[in-house]
């Protein structure tokens, strides 16, 4: 466990540092100056060079590639002249110091994802805290969704195999997979958020946290939840269902499967007991897979839903350009991604005691 852990760390590593190098060259290229966008309307040409020098926009590339890298990392080296940007500038961020030689001063901190260009110096990391809860919210509540119906309603399909049931159920999943989640979206806010609004008392658009009437608290209301993650969940749901019938009636062809039928055992026992956990597999990789891609791919659902999660950040930030609120964006996605394929490579040791993790 430890070597895979190490081996798993250090291939992880790399992969950031690839996400990290591709995201800064690739936004790097884009046009508009990010000084100017920081000041709006209200610059002049002296404040427009302190910004660049205060933000090394008035450095090469390659020299404000080092500077991004060192945002970064978790151990960092910083100039002792004030006029530098890697100066430790007082509320910059908190730093523990290391040791320093000559000029330079070695400190070890959380990574520094800048600040973003449009909310007024407001640091990417309090935009991400305050997004991201949200966006895990309607994650996982999609993935709960999908989890629990297409579960079942797989195994329904494997029982009812060839049946009106089955057939049913793989109409319904087959139409869920090709409707894309933006069209969802629109026709579910549209029909239970307006047309039966006097019924459902679900609103077209909200989020999780709203004003009250006095605009004086924040309250949350659960109900905003329903149809974006209905509508989130409904892709994974459909192919939880295909892969769990699929993986069901394989599982039911096993020697072991028809041992247990001799011996007298009833099919719910033969599928609590023998069946679900063996055929969870291909399930676990899948959800993993969604539940990381619902992350990153949730940005229309939250937009169309007003939903003030991670997506509609994205959306916001690459209308106005604001490079590091979506720079931030990717290489969180990017840890998520990460994390989960550990978590998920852990799971299937429990799942089959044969897999070993190197």
């Amino acid at each position: 466990m430890i070597t895979y852990l190490i081996n798993k760390t250090f291939y992880a590593l790399l992969t950031l540092f690839g996400v990290v190098t591709v995201i800064f060259f690739l936004f790097s290229v884009l046009p508009g100056d990010p000084a100017q966008m920081m000041m709006g309307q209200n610059e002049d040409s002296e404040q427009l060079a302190a910004v660049k020098q205060k933000y090394g926009f008035d450095k090469p590339i390659g020299t404000q590639y080092l500077y991004y890298l060192n945002d970064l990392s978790l151990v960092s080296f910083h100039s002792k002249n004030e006029d530098d940007y890697t100066f430790l500038r007082k509320g910059k961020y908190s730093a523990t110091k290391l040791f320093s030689i000559g000029n330079t001063t070695t400190v070890i901190k959380w990574p520094y994802l800048r600040e973003s260009f449009t909310k007024q110096g407001k640091r990417v990391s309090e935009v991400l805290g305050e997004t991201l809860p949200n966006t895990f919210v309607l994650a996982m509540s999609a993935i709960t969704i999908a989890m629990i119906l297409g579960m079942s309603l797989g195994i329904v399909s494997a029982l009812y195999k060839d049946k009106w049931l089955d057939k049913a159920i793989q109409v319904l999943s087959t139409l869920g997979m090709s409707v894309p989640s933006f069209f969802s979206a629109i026709l579910f806010a549209w029909f239970f958020g307006f047309i039966l609004h006097e019924y459902t008392n679900l609103e077209m658009t909200g989020s999780l946290y709203e004003l009250d009437d006095f605009g004086e608290a924040m309250h949350i209301k659960w109900k905003n939840l329903i149809l974006p993650a209905l509508v989130l969940g409904i892709r994974p749901l459909a192919v939880v269902i295909q892969l769990m019938r699929n993986s069901l009636l394989e599982v039911f062809n096993q020697d072991y499967i028809r041992t247990a039928r001799a011996k007298g055992l009833s099919e719910y026992q033969i599928i609590k007991k023998h069946t679900v956990k063996n055929a969870l597999n291909p399930v676990v990789t899948a959800i993993s897979g969604w539940f990381a891609s619902m992350l990153a791919g949730a940005v229309f659902v939250e937009y169309i839903f007003g939903w003030n999660g991670l997506g509609k950040e994205i959306v916001n930030a690459l209308n106005t350009l604001d490079l590091p609120v979506i720079m931030g964006s990717v290489l969180i996605i990017a840890v998520l991604f990460i994390i989960i394929n550990i978590f998920v490579d852990v799971i299937y040791v429990w799942l089959d005691p044969k897999v070993k993790l190197e």
